[in-house]
């Protein structure tokens, strides 16, 4: 795929969670979690703010600890390259209700736009199958996105890891919630839990 036909990071994310319904939506480090504000603030919305790596992680636990829920994780490649050793623990737990959804810049965002390791040899798909994750696919068209949407609320078939190339625009920050127990104690209720 040419660099200049990559895709518009906030029209992925804003077709992913269009239509969510019940579904949880996990928003990695930085601009992913911009992107998941940009498309609309919700109450099923964990915003992570400082920790880099821990985004699959989270939607692990929450997965395995509400599997009738579907539970999506946005992240970006940098955060992924760092918590890569969390795909095999999905690929060995193998939660049907988790979708690993990755926007590939192949530049370290967060950090000034250094070039990441993507762009030249790791292929995070090919980790993600040899973790044990069989749905793993590499998108690259927005036909692409809208086939996925329907998978990412389907309770059986995962996990599911998708590795997204998108453009490296540097777009306006849309800063969600940053009060992390409001976050937490609102997802929480919304899933007919009490508040810590």
């Amino acid at each position: 795929m040419s660099k200049t036909n990559l895709l518009d990071r906030r029209a992925v994310v804003a077709s992913l969670l269009k239509d969510r319904k019940g579904m949880v939506a996990v928003g990695g480090l930085g601009a992913s979690t911009n992107d998941m504000a940009a498309a609309g603030d919700h109450d099923r919305n964990f915003y992570l703010w400082g920790g880099m790596g821990g985004a699959v992680m989270m939607g692990l636990g929450l997965a395995l600890a509400q599997p009738d829920v579907p539970v999506v994780v946005i992240t970006g490649d940098g955060e992924m390259l760092m918590g890569i050793g969390s795909l095999a623990t999905v690929g060995m737990q193998k939660p049907g209700n988790l979708s690993i959804v990755v926007l590939d810049n192949e530049r370290y965002g967060e950090t000034g736009g250094q070039t990441s390791h993507t762009s030249v040899a790791a292929d995070l798909v090919g980790v993600a199958r040899a973790c044990g994750i069989a749905d793993s696919r590499a998108i690259s068209t927005m036909a692409e996105v809208e086939a996925l949407v329907p998978k990412l609320h389907d309770l059986k078939s995962g996990p599911r890891f998708a590795n997204v190339k998108i453009d490296g625009a540097n777009v306006e920050r849309i800063l969600p919630m940053r009060d992390g127990t409001f976050i937490v104690n609102r997802i929480r209720g919304s899933l007919g839990f009490p508040p810590l």
